[in-house]
């Protein structure tokens, strides 16, 4: 019964796929049976459905499984460069939930991602910056062909090794560069607690619109 259940309400996604109403509780639905048990390598039936919406809605799914989403990582770097900027921000998640030694590709392909034309793609990857591991940074630094990417990224996992000088990650949030200033608040952020807001309290009075914000939420979160 609770597979047949999930099926039908995949099926029902995929269907009324445009109908907010009718997907909305579906997918909600779906997760619980997802959570229950029903095989998440059925959420391919919306992956590789050809429907975009449907697509965005199996993202979100994976999004919300945590590490239940583990036997579909291979899937995520088709939707890390899927055209819906909602399918991109999903798989953002599932990269930072699970990702591991096995995906440096992916996670070099998340870091990419801090050039994404699109403000809440960058608004998601400065988040998995500021949060995930340094084992998953590192991995990721080792398959990134963009030079400046590596580097930054390597310079973020040597900050928390090390000694560091404030005033270098300052600068930085200062930069001409949006990248170097998104890797300045990230840096910011794990370096950050609840006793030590210095940098993020610099980071949220910076110009440019984007840092200020992330910081400011970061500090209320501390609050």
């Amino acid at each position: 019964m609770q597979a047949q259940t999930g099926d039908d309400l995949i099926e029902r996604i995929r269907t009324h796929s445009t109908d907010d109403d009718v997907v909305g509780p579906a997918a909600n639905d779906l997760l619980e049976e997802l959570y229950a048990g029903y095989p998440v390598e059925n959420l391919l039936k919306l992956l590789h459905s050809g429907d975009n919406n449907a697509v965005r809605t199996g993202a979100w799914l994976l999004s919300e499984l945590g590490d239940l989403a583990i036997p579909l990582m291979g899937e995520v770097s088709t939707l890390l460069a899927h055209p819906l900027r909602q399918v991109r921000f999903f798989a953002i998640d599932v990269i930072l939930d699970n990702g591991d030694g096995q995906d440096g590709p992916e996670i070099a392909q998340t870091l990419t991602l801090t050039r994404d034309p699109d403000d809440a793609v960058r608004w998601k990857v400065l988040g998995f910056l500021a949060a995930a591991s340094p084992e998953q940074l590192a991995v990721g630094a080792v398959w990134l062909e963009d030079v400046q990417l590596k580097g930054l990224t390597e310079w973020l996992v040597r900050l928390e090794a090390r000694e560091f000088d404030p005033r270098d990650i300052g600068a930085r949030l200062e930069d001409d560069d949006r990248v170097v200033r998104l890797f300045a608040a990230a840096a910011a952020a794990r370096l950050s607690d609840a006793e030590h807001t210095d940098l993020l309290a610099q980071a949220a009075t910076v110009g440019d619109e984007e840092i200020r914000s992330f910081a400011q939420a970061q500090l209320e979160e501390f609050q």
